[in-house]
């Protein structure tokens, strides 16, 4: 055999050669898109969690601030309450006793029909299937308690609202899904708005402050 064959014979695979060498590259590209899917998978229920995060946080804030608003004059005052519970017929459903306060230029949710008026009573009511929902009417308007509040989507994810109430006696918080009522049946404000939100298998939970009237005044 001249040397030019025997250097050919040397640089070529065999077929058994070839079969392996195909065999491992099938095993590595399974493995390499069995990580990316997996990774693509984990990545995936990972935004939905940062997603859901930036939501409650971001409803929490809305509402906390509107409930900062309302505790100040000219509602929340010494002699009077900025925090009401009263019974409200929302345009879908049955009277319900809804958590409810006054914002004198209204909620930036509240999409006026025409100019908008001041001395907003607000109220807040979760619905099955829709959400947490804002219910808003204007004092100054035709009709107001008379007509049903009109209604604004706070947020979809919204399942379920609860009401904190504390115990200086015991020093401790009891979470309650209705209003709760006192001795001579009267309803009583809470202290705390507990949301729960709910996304898939995701739940979270949050809470929000009711503030004392004047509670956010200045000391001077």
């Amino acid at each position: 055999m001249s040397p030019l064959h025997r250097h050919a014979h040397r640089r070529g695979f065999t077929l058994l050669e070839m079969l392996l060498a195909l065999a491992l590259v099938a095993l590595l590209l399974v493995a390499m898109s069995s990580f990316l899917f997996s990774l693509g998978e984990l990545w995936g229920r990972r935004a939905d969690v940062r997603l859901l995060d930036q939501h409650v946080r971001a409803v929490t804030r809305f509402l906390a601030q509107d409930l900062r608003t309302a505790a100040l004059p000219p509602f929340g005052r010494a002699d009077a309450a900025p925090f009401t519970l009263p019974e409200v017929r929302p345009r879908a459903g049955l009277i319900e006793r809804l958590f409810t306060f006054e914002l004198p230029a209204g909620s930036r949710l509240c999409d006026w029909p025409g100019e908008p008026l001041p001395e907003v009573v607000c109220s807040l009511q979760v619905r099955g299937g829709d959400g947490l929902l804002l219910l808003w009417q204007s004092r100054l308007e035709r009709g107001f308690g008379e007509e049903a509040p009109r209604e604004t989507l706070v947020s979809p994810l919204v399942t379920g609202l609860a009401f904190d109430y504390y115990d200086p006696d015991a020093r401790r918080w009891t979470t309650e899904n209705l209003i709760k009522l006192d001795a001579q049946g009267q309803p009583q404000v809470p202290g705390r708005l507990r949301l729960t939100f709910t996304h898939g298998q995701l739940k979270r939970e949050s809470l929000i402050a009711v503030p004392a009237a004047g509670a956010g005044l200045p000391a001077f």
